[in-house]
């Protein structure tokens, strides 16, 4: 597990489907620990995207449906986090997720739709979708700020 310490959200994106907007890039300034949950992109040419987000603060991805290319082989499936002593369980499909899994939190992605809930005891937190647009849904990502005033989320539509 990677553990951090740290007063500043956490930068929470998903589903960017090789589209990394300026807009996204903006919100997340000023995090200090950024999260992709999965869907970075499908294609050779979507490698340098995590390294774009890696330049704003340190970043953590694990692998969606789409990301197929040899370069997201590294990425694993699942992740965990403790931050400020809050365990973060990273996850691209939520449904894949054993219920008997010990966390604060389950970070997911997949289904494009924001997701900002507590169930059973822990957050799930979708932010959305932040690339192409799918259907209606909105073009969304998250922060997440874990102290000791608790564990607590926001969903950011861009300003497209």
């Amino acid at each position: 597990m990677h553990t951090f310490v740290s007063d500043k959200p956490v930068g929470v994106i998903s589903d960017t489907h090789g589209l990394l907007r300026p807009e996204a890039l903006t919100l997340l300034e000023g995090c200090e620990l950024i999260v992709h949950l999965g869907d970075v992109g499908g294609g050779d040419e979507d490698a340098g995207l995590l390294e774009r987000l890696a330049e704003l603060a340190p970043t953590f991805a694990v692998r969606g449906n789409i990301d197929t290319a040899p370069w997201a082989e590294a990425l694993p499936t699942t992740l965990d986090l403790s931050v400020n002593g809050w365990h973060l369980y990273l996850t691209h499909i939520l449904q894949e997720l054993d219920p008997a899994t010990p966390c604060d939190a389950v970070l997911h992605g997949h289904s494009h739709k924001p997701r900002n809930e507590w169930q059973d005891g822990r957050l799930l937190f979708n932010p959305g979708a932040a690339g192409k647009r799918r259907f209606r849904l909105p073009i969304t990502l998250g922060k997440l700020w874990a102290d000791e005033r608790g564990l607590r989320g926001a969903i950011l539509h861009l300003p497209l």
